[in-house]
């Protein structure tokens, strides 16, 4: 395979403008978190209070995370973006226009943090979901690396200018240039015209489209691997994000400016490894390539417990960085290639609720281990956890990228006498086919696959039948909740299904089997 450059994605004009813009919005959000962190304790000098602004931040997500990714794939994407921004800059230049009039309070603070993270909440799943829309498939790799370098680029450099300022002119101009940053997001968005496939079905219903999110991850054996590779690693990497302040305090006796050198090798690492991962991807197997950061993030946080100077320190988290960064990359391509575009915001919402749920029941779990055990035995465990967690590798290998989930529309359209109303149903499908019985095993290997294919799209419920007067014949059956829905099963059909569908022609009997639908009747 040949080297990827990974900055390719730069040279298309809509992605260019929409990562330059997320970028300046990146830096600005860690300058606001910053302002706003700085501002509870000098308000409210209380855990409690400081700790509910982190609380704010992120209960949000994993209450709506999954509503925002069934809105992402229902309405137009780009639409959604532009309020989900516009909320966010609302919210921001609330809390400027407060804390320049001196009229800002905790709660008031606190409920404007929170209408933030709900604009966050809102829009994660759709920004996600966007790469693919940007780049052709084989640049995906390189876009979500450079994904990463504006994240770390941001997280290296908003602390420091948000403290700064903070210290020179107070919190509120600070809090009104993170809202103008979401401003200069909001003009490229306003400028860039989303293709989107053209259908003439309904919208699905946000309800309706949660449903079909989650049948559709619960038979997705493919991007079941993602999600365990996912929480298994993090999980255990969470430790290092969690204790290394007290590593930096208590350990290695830094002050605030030694912390902020020790966290930013992690962000300078993960910047590296960024530059690095296209090349890599040429170059190593998937497989090997996780396995390698999986085992360098373990080294991270055995080494973590056993150093007492600045500089190894350092050089540690650095490592850590690359390793972070080729992981968490690695596995966000994989989901993005494992899902196809109907579907997709609403899959990658459920990713990112494994991988925020992960990092929080880590840092509590690896929290309660400090406690009772001491700092160095908690990340030493925590190494031996993350090369533990590597079991599962053989078991949940990521080799969906083979598929191809573009659009097939292989399906055609059902034969219907009268009208059909496009909310009737429950609809039941039938198909006949013909085997010889000396096919039968290598039939029903097909059918089994082919079984998940139609309950990804839509079917809930599937059955695969033998005539016991007649070998040859076989009936396989599915229910699918509306006429509205079977239709739509027509438009999600992939290549690979396609494929799937031919290999189960080749082993029928006279052509291609017999289709039969039937509505359920029920009297007015």
């Amino acid at each position: 395979m040949a080297d990827l450059d990974i900055w390719q994605p730069l040279r298309r004009r809509a992605f260019f403008w929409l990562w330059t813009a997320a970028v300046v919005s990146n830096v600005g959000t860690w300058m606001h978190d910053t302002a706003a962190a700085w501002t509870m304790a000098t308000l409210a000098p209380s855990p409690l209070m400081v700790s509910l602004m982190q609380t704010a931040t992120t209960f949000p997500f994993f209450v709506l995370a999954l509503p925002a990714g069934a809105l992402a794939d229902v309405v137009d994407r780009r639409r959604m973006l532009i309020l989900t921004q516009a909320w966010m800059l609302a919210a921001a230049t609330a809390l400027g226009v407060l804390a320049l009039a001196g009229t800002i309070t905790p709660p008031r603070l606190l409920a404007l943090t929170l209408a933030i993270g709900i604009g966050a909440a809102m829009n994660a799943p759709a920004w996600q979901a966007t790469t693919p829309d940007l780049v052709p498939r084989a640049e995906l790799p390189a876009a979500v690396a450079l994904g990463g370098i504006s994240v770390n680029v941001a997280r290296a450099v908003g602390p420091a200018m948000g403290g700064l300022l903070v210290g020179a002119a107070g919190a509120g101009p600070v809090f009104l240039l993170n809202a103008a940053s979401f401003l200069g997001v909001l003009v490229v968005l306003a400028s860039w015209r989303r293709e989107r496939k053209p259908t003439q079905l309904p919208p699905e219903r946000v309800i309706g489209a949660m449903r079909a999110g989650a049948r559709y991850v619960r038979h997705a054996t493919g991007y079941h691997a993602v999600l365990v590779r996912n929480a298994a690693f993090v999980l255990s990497a969470s430790a290092v994000w969690a204790l290394l302040p007290l590593v930096a305090r208590t350990q290695l006796g830094l002050d605030a400016t030694g912390y902020g050198l020790v966290l930013g090798g992690l962000g300078v690492g993960a910047i590296a490894g960024a530059l690095a991962l296209p090349r890599l991807r040429g170059r190593v197997s998937l497989e090997r390539l996780l396995v390698a950061a999986t085992l360098l993030f373990a080294v991270t946080s055995g080494g973590l417990a056993l150093v007492h100077g600045l500089r190894p320190a350092i050089a540690l988290t650095f490592a850590g960085g690359t390793a972070w960064m080729t992981m968490m990359s690695s596995l966000t391509v994989a989901a993005q290639e494992s899902v196809p575009a109907w579907v997709r915001a609403r899959a990658l919402a459920v990713g990112l609720l494994v991988i925020q749920g992960s990092m929080a029941a880590g840092a509590l779990v690896w929290g309660v281990v400090a406690t009772h055990t001491g700092l160095d035995t908690a990340l030493l465990a925590a190494a031996g956890a993350l090369a533990a967690s590597l079991v599962v590798a053989p078991r949940f290998r990521l080799d969906a990228h083979g598929l191809d989930l573009s659009p097939s529309d292989h399906m055609g359209q059902p034969v219907v006498q009268g009208d059909v109303d496009l909310d009737q149903g429950p609809v039941l499908v039938t198909v006949e086919y013909r085997v010889d019985p000396a096919r039968a095993d290598p039939f029903i290997e097909a059918m089994e696959d082919l079984e998940r294919t139609r309950r990804r799209d839509g079917a809930i419920r599937w059955g695969l039948f033998q005539d016991t007067a007649d070998a040859w014949r076989w009936l396989e059956t599915f229910l699918v909740e509306s006429w509205v829905e079977h239709l739509r099963q027509h438009e999600r059909v992939t290549v690979s299904d396609r494929l799937l569908r031919d290999r189960v022609y080749a082993l029928i009997e006279g052509g291609e089997p017999r289709v039969s639908h039937l509505v359920a009747r029920r009297e007015e």
